[in-house]
């Protein structure tokens, strides 16, 4: 007896062969000769850990963003964690995020033990809404970690206005949002701290890398010592000033979270492509805009006029009422025309680990709402336009066998 199985089903149903022959991932780096090149040279130098290349890619983020300094860690995640902790983050306090995010956004404040806040969003940019940060801000409230969701800038002014009023201290957090502007600035110098992630999938990568940037030297001392085990031999920061050169003091519990020589040498030379990624994914997402407006079933993202979006991410809402199934369905169809769909993102406090610590479901229904019917479709520099119309060709073709009859 033959067992029809869901793959089965869905390519009996779309008529068999599928749009692509081979895979399209949502997300993909961008490696070419010179990356290699530049990594095989500092393979070849006298460092390869702690060396002169970190303070380069530093500065180089720090030029590009517009901040003053720029403090470089092995991930994005660790990061975020040197930035709480910069920011004086501990036991009793308590800092606002959203949910619509990845969990190291809200991870972060909880390795300092601090505890987690969640605002909802506003439903068109899937961004925290000031106006629930209002509404969760108590007299513990110590900071707050927007996130730019897929590259747009959140309400900056906004929530720089309300921090400066109670206090407070904005952590950005720019994974998705490297080479966006908001008013006309970069995003990397506005807020107090500002992460950016190095992923591959982001707009560069380092393999795995992170940094903050910051317009305050307070925090910068901070993050510089929180990297490397809390420990310095700046003779301006040392207790005992007698001892010889080779002295050093360990002042704060930091953490061994540094980057690498060869993470900084990538991040060098694929920073110096960055104005011609962030165009092709604008390209892409504008002709995705463009094909999909109108469409029934599919409503495109929101974009305020006053900000440019990186567009880390592309991800439509698919709208149910004119469509005779759910998102799962349609994901499997796009997946069996081997379009590489994703959902970004798990509302963070719906995760078990966070559900242990008391949170529930129902504290922020539009974020809950939105993740209902978003995916994510692939952008990325590398891909050709034939890939981008393959992805245009697959969604119209599942959302017109799935539309409903009206």
């Amino acid at each position: 007896m033959n067992v029809e199985t869901s793959d089965d089903r869905i390519l009996a149903i779309l008529g068999g062969k599928p749009v692509r022959e081979t895979y399209l991932p949502y997300g993909s780096q961008y490696i070419d000769d010179e990356d290699i090149q530049m990594v095989i040279s500092t393979l070849r130098s006298p460092f390869l850990t702690q060396g002169p290349k970190i303070k380069e890619f530093e500065d180089e983020v720090a030029r590009f963003t517009g901040a003053k300094y720029a403090v470089a860690f092995c991930n994005g995640t660790a990061a975020l964690h040197g930035a709480v902790f910069a920011a004086g983050i501990t036991k009793g306090d308590e800092v606002i995020t959203t949910p619509m995010t990845f969990a190291a956004s809200a991870n972060c404040v909880r390795y300092c033990g601090g505890t987690v806040v969640f605002a909802d969003i506003v439903p068109k940019t899937c961004n925290i809404d000031i106006n629930q940060i209002k509404k969760k801000r108590t007299d513990r409230t110590r900071a707050i970690i927007p996130v730019d969701y897929t590259g747009q800038p959140a309400d900056l002014d906004e929530l720089m206005d309300f921090a400066r009023e109670y206090g407070l201290i904005v952590i950005e957090d720019a994974a998705h949002s490297l080479g966006a502007t908001y008013k006309g600035k970069k995003v990397g110098s506005i807020a107090d701290m500002t992460m950016f992630s190095f992923h591959p999938v982001k707009h560069i990568t380092t393999g795995e890398g992170g940094i903050i940037t910051t317009n305050s030297e307070e925090f910068f001392k901070r993050l510089i010592l929180f990297r490397s085990h809390g420990i310095t031999r700046d003779r301006n920061m040392l207790k005992n000033q007698a001892e010889g050169p080779w002295y050093n003091e360990m002042l704060d519990l930091g953490y061994n979270y540094r980057i690498t020589d060869l993470q900084a040498a990538l991040g060098i030379s694929q920073l110096s492509k960055i104005e011609s990624f962030l165009k092709r994914r604008r390209t892409i997402a504008q002709r995705y805009n463009e094909a999909f407006t109108g469409i029934d079933g599919v409503v495109i993202p929101y974009q305020k006029d006053d900000r440019n979006s990186s567009w880390h991410l592309y991800v439509i809402s698919l709208n149910l009422n004119h469509l005779r199934v759910g998102r799962r369905e349609i994901f499997e169809a796009l997946q069996q025309e081997n379009i590489g769909v994703n959902v970004h993102y798990i509302p963070v406090h719906l995760h078990p680990y966070y559900e242990r610590l008391g949170y529930r479901k129902g504290i922020a229904p539009v974020a809950e709402s939105v993740y209902e019917t978003i995916l994510t479709l692939p952008l990325y520099p590398s891909m050709s336009d034939k890939d981008s119309y393959d992805v245009i060709k697959a969604v119209k073709k599942v959302l017109d066998h799935y539309r409903a009859a009206h």
